[in-house]
């Protein structure tokens, strides 16, 4: 299953004692596919550097560009959905580029995806994502 990942939920689920620690483990563990482009990197990068310092968000960047299961793309389109908060539209950017199956966040600017034909973007929360993954129903 691919995904694209907003920030804020790597931010949530980093610390080994978060309750969203297992989208990391499962992430290590091959279990979904994880899709990236260098825009979406670079804001890995500055959000987790504020949050967890220069050596967390290293950590964090060098495990992304060791595991297989990380997916570097380049996008060609760019739908400018989001124009309350621009730099959101990345992740639709990288959802459409590679058919991802989920685009998973906690940023509200998302929602108005589910007033749209298309593109069709299935956005979730965390908690959704980690049923998923956990595979509860």
């Amino acid at each position: 299953m691919k995904v694209v990942i907003d920030t804020n939920i790597f931010v949530m689920a980093f610390s080994t004692r978060s309750n969203y620690h297992d989208i990391l483990l499962k992430l290590k563990s091959g279990e979904y596919e994880l899709v990236v482009t260098n825009e979406i990197m670079l804001e890995y990068e500055e959000i987790m550097t504020i949050k967890y310092g220069e050596r967390g968000a290293q950590f964090f960047l060098n495990l992304l560009e060791e595991l297989p299961n990380v997916l570097f793309i380049r996008t060609f389109y760019h739908f400018s959905l989001i124009e309350k908060d621009p730099d959101d539209n990345k992740f639709i950017d990288a959802v459409f580029a590679t058919n991802a199956r989920y685009l998973v966040s906690e940023d509200k600017h998302f929602n108005i995806l589910k007033h749209l034909e298309y593109p069709q973007i299935d956005v979730i929360s965390i908690e959704n994502f980690l049923k998923i993954l956990r595979g509860i129903k």
